[in-house]
């Protein structure tokens, strides 16, 4: 457990999931991506899936996993709308790269949708190398990839 100003980033729970889910919309604004959470993921993966809780609840989440070839793969990070911009998601993605190295990864991947120019500048400020993938989630349907090798040792800029 990392504890940051008050709030705490911890393996998710859960309950936490649950929260996720009911406060959706303070961490991914008009965009629905419910069916994207996977509670699978917080009961079989916990140790890769982490909140930042804080009195006022989860300011932000990760939910990934360790392949068997040593990826640590991000799934989803969100902030909520009154923590952005706070260095937050960085601390996350720190504390994510941590657990997955203790799980034997030697690298991180990450996806998004071309159009997610938000996403695709923080991983790029994360030192993500970019790549747009025709066809990656079906046909017609490309997606930027982000790889990048361990450690993640990033400072807010």
């Amino acid at each position: 457990m990392v504890v940051i100003m008050g709030m705490h980033i911890a393996p998710a729970e859960v309950a936490d999931f649950h929260q996720v889910l009911t406060d959706h919309s303070r961490y991914w604004g008009g965009r629905d991506l419910r069916s994207l959470h996977l509670l699978a993921l917080v009961q079989e993966f916990g140790s890769t899936c982490l909140v930042a809780r804080a009195e006022d609840g989860i300011r932000g989440y990760i939910f990934g996993f360790v392949t068997p070839g040593g990826t640590g793969y991000v799934h989803l990070i969100a902030t909520r709308d009154d923590v952005r911009g706070t260095g937050l998601g960085r601390r996350l993605y720190t504390a994510f790269a941590e657990a997955a190295v203790g799980h034997g990864a030697r690298k991180l991947k990450a996806i998004t949708s071309v159009e997610n120019t938000g996403s695709i500048a923080f991983h790029r400020s994360l030192g993500f190398d970019t790549k747009i993938v025709d066809d990656y989630d079906g046909p017609g349907r490309a997606m930027v990839v982000f790889h990048r090798e361990l450690p993640l040792n990033v400072s807010r800029p």
